[in-house]
């Protein structure tokens, strides 16, 4: 039996967790979960007061989330008790952004007694330490343009990426997403060299919503003709470190990890 349980969403981040630990799976309906753990707990979001009895009675006292979840689409005739008296706290959360809905969501287990854990204690070498991971050159005057863009951004709670190219900001991230940004930019300013920096939101809580890349945002960097990617040293996941480091080999992009 273990005490710790991998709410699980899309991605391939909840599979690299549980390489790593073993752990139960909280499966939420609607949610396509395709991994498997010690146990499987199934979930609904209109259930959260059986959610948690059910890991209090699978000795659970540390949870980890892990992976992409959208915003559900509520049954309130499915509401348990526990959940009817939180929705006024967390319709206000959602108001206010993704973050806040997710520090609530934090909050929630945590006052149930349960330890909130963040992929990088679970698997530190997702994290990169600042240094060149591959290549050695990036286009520093459009670096600072995206690391300002995604600084003044980060009190509205939007994005946690941006591309600068040639002193212009051609693209930031919104709620579509890196992938659909990056698609934009290939459209409308391919060949600019510029760079795509990832970081984490000023104050972002890490430990549910850590900013992250794969080897596809290297192959879509490149298609989108930019030189090169930053990310946040200890602060961006590398989702399979070996398969991102071959992308940039291939593609001929540097990736460094700064402060």
């Amino acid at each position: 039996m273990t005490d710790l349980a991998i709410v699980a969403g899309t991605g391939v981040l909840p599979e690299l967790l549980l390489e790593g630990v073993e752990a139960c799976v909280v499966a939420f309906e609607g949610v396509p979960v395709s991994v498997e753990g010690a146990g499987r707990i199934p979930a609904r979001f209109e259930r959260l007061g059986r959610l948690f009895d059910d890991l209090a009675a699978a000795g659970v006292s540390r949870v980890a989330f892990a992976g992409a979840m959208t915003r559900p689409a509520l049954d309130p005739t499915a509401l348990d008790d526990v959940t009817k008296a939180l929705m006024p706290r967390l319709m206000a959360a959602m108001a206010r952004g993704d973050d806040a809905l997710l520090r609530d969501v934090a909050a929630l287990f945590e006052e149930r007694g349960f330890a909130v854990l963040g992929a990088r204690e679970l698997r530190p070498d997702l994290v990169a330490e600042a240094g060149w991971l591959a290549g050695d050159t990036l286009p520093e005057a459009d670096v600072a343009r995206a690391r300002a863009v995604l600084d003044a951004l980060g009190p509205l709670d939007v994005g946690q990426a941006a591309v600068a190219g040639r002193g212009q900001v051609l693209g930031i991230e919104t709620l579509q997403g890196t992938d659909a940004m990056l698609r934009f930019v290939g459209q409308t300013a391919k060949g600019s060299g510029g760079v795509l920096v990832k970081r984490p939101k000023p104050g972002q809580d890490l430990r549910l919503d850590m900013p992250a890349i794969g080897p596809d945002t290297v192959h879509a960097a490149a298609a989108a003709g930019l030189s090169g990617i930053e990310i946040a040293a200890g602060a961006v996941l590398l989702l399979d470190r070996e398969a991102v480091l071959s992308a940039c080999a291939g593609t001929g992009l540097s990736l460094r990890a700064a402060p």
